[in-house]
């Protein structure tokens, strides 16, 4: 293992950034590539991500690709106890993007030493993936073809795979998501007169339970959907109505038909719920990712690559869907190119207080990255 790779993984876990807010670590990231002697690094490319170029021995290929890794942190407390943990209250790595941050500099280090390539190799150092769709605002910056981009790759932690280990697959590979807010407004009135208001928190309680049938019952059961809650907020201890609450999801799926109908069926049973209680609700439901999709003949290389670096059996080419979500979505949207999994061995799961990214699994990314470059621009 690389101990100055570590080092830097664990200098970005205990400094969190989140957002598009990364000043220290977008500025770690530059002063590292530059000090590696990358060919080029241009920073604040969608508001705040980083960009390092390497050129191989020959560019007669005209040849260029990117990979991409993400640098933001999550709004979580840490309870890992580390050494290294978390300096910022209400901040931590959560996710593993500081692993990915670190395994993407340590092949930027290593192509720019060797440079065993033809054509150019272009580090993508993305902000705000957590639900900020940082990805989308670099593609809007024009990244794809200010470089000339012809394909893109990306890595994420897996959490349950073991070490050394490596998961992917061609077509639709991670939901696509959409949050929804849903208010109810009551009537204020005394706890004690029932009749002269309506309490809001009832319906909303209600719409809150009614909201896991609709894939149940309306979703098709060979399709896949996810609705899920993440807050209910209203009013405070007393003896009053609640006026007004607020309930916040998010709705997953891969057919667009799938979407359709739960964004229907969320507005219908809202309204509806709320409408029998004498209260009204009002939903807004906004899209955020789209579906993540590999394209069949970067998967097939990035299996390739694995495989040789993890071994046969380490690679599994056909994993099933994930119903999380990446917005690398969006760069897949532009350009063909693959997103795969990379093992975490037995640890809490991402967005859990307690995760830690694995370093040991910091090795087989970077030794990933520097043969993926040389595989697809070989000399």
């Amino acid at each position: 293992m690389d101990h100055e790779i570590v080092a830097w993984r664990r200098d970005l876990h205990a400094n969190p950034e989140l957002g598009y807010e990364l000043p220290r670590t977008a500025s770690f990231v530059a002063d590292k590539l530059r000090g590696f002697g990358c060919d080029d690094v241009t920073e604040g490319i969608g508001r705040s991500g980083v960009v390092g170029v390497v050129h191989g021995r020959s560019r007669s290929s005209g040849k260029v690709i990117g990979l991409r890794a993400d640098m933001d942190a999550l709004p979580i407390h840490e309870a890992t106890g580390l050494s290294y943990a978390s300096k910022v209250d209400g901040r931590m790595h959560a996710c593993g993007h500081d692993g990915h941050t670190a395994m993407l500099l340590g092949a930027a280090k290593s192509l720019a030493e060797t440079r065993k390539f033809d054509g150019t190799a272009v580090l993508i150092f993305q902000p705000a993936e957590e639900g900020q769709a940082g990805a989308r605002a670099m593609c809007d910056d024009g990244l794809m073809t200010r470089w000339g981009i012809e394909k893109v790759f990306a890595l994420h932690n897996e959490p349950g795979l073991a070490v050394g280990h490596f998961a992917t697959r061609t077509g639709p590979f991670g939901a696509a998501v959409a949050s929804f807010r849903i208010i109810v407004d009551g009537q204020t009135a005394h706890s004690a007169s029932p009749q002269a208001g309506v309490d809001a928190l009832l319906p909303a309680a209600n719409i809150l339970i009614a909201l896991q049938t609709i894939v149940a019952r309306n979703v098709h059961p060979l399709k896949s959907g996810v609705i899920s809650f993440g807050s209910f907020q209203g009013g405070q201890p007393g003896g009053t109505f609640v006026r007004s609450s607020e309930t916040r999801g998010l709705a997953r799926w891969f057919e667009p038909e799938v979407r359709d109908t739960m964004q229907r069926r969320i507005i219908e049973i809202a309204e509806g719920i709320a409408s029998s209680y004498g209260a009204i609700a009002t939903v807004r439901f906004r899209g955020l990712y789209p579906v993540v999709v590999n394209h069949p003949a970067e998967t097939a290389m990035a299996v390739e690559v694995a495989r040789a670096v993890m071994g046969f059996d380490a690679v599994d080419p056909d994993h099933p869907q994930l119903m999380g979500s990446e917005d690398f979505a969006f760069m897949l949207e532009q350009r063909p190119g693959n997103i795969a999994l990379l093992g975490n061995g037995s640890t809490a799961g991402l967005h859990d207080p307690a995760y830690d990214f694995n370093d040991a699994a910091i090795p087989y990314g970077v030794a990933y990255w520097t043969r993926l470059v040389e595989v697809a621009m070989p000399c």
